[in-house]
Formats: C-alpha cells, sequence, structure tokens
C-alpha cells in the first residue's frame, strides 16, 4: 500500500480519538460543538479526498464537495 494510506489512517485515528476526548472533557458549550465539528468536517475530506479519490476528480466535484461540507457544518454550528 502507499505510504500516504498510512499515513491517513493514522491521522483518522488520532482526529476520532481527540474528538472522543473533546466530548468526555468538556461540558457542552459552544467551544465543544465547533472544535467536534472542525475536526469532523478535516475528517471527511480525508476521506473523500484519499480514499474516494476526489482529488483526480474535476475541479468542479472538489468545490462542491468543500461547499456543502461547509454548509452543513456552519448550519450545525450555528
Amino acid at each position: 500500500m502507499k505510504k500516504t494510506l498510512f499515513i491517513t489512517y493514522g491521522l483518522l485515528i488520532v482526529l476520532t480519538a481527540s474528538t472522543a476526548f473533546i466530548s468526555n472533557t468538556m461540558s457542552v458549550s459552544g467551544l465543544a460543538i465547533v472544535l467536534i465539528m472542525g475536526l469532523s468536517g478535516l475528517k471527511f475530506l480525508l476521506v473523500s479526498f484519499e480514499f474516494m479519490e476526489l482529488k483526480k476528480a474535476n475541479s468542479f466535484w472538489k468545490v462542491s464537495v468543500i461547499t456543502v461540507l461547509a454548509l452543513i457544518v456552519l448550519g450545525i454550528i450555528l
């Protein structure tokens, strides 16, 4: 397998552990929600660009996925 896949796997594990740590240590607050949604968005982008090979797709699809993700995350945060 490619080295980037292993790096992505490791990064996804670290981000998931960070999300679990934040949710267990912080009370429900605006900061916790922003941090968790930010980490979740980052994980989504890692999966979509690395494993779904969106990085090889047309620019329209890249911009569309990032825009929809931003709208969903902002909709939840606000």
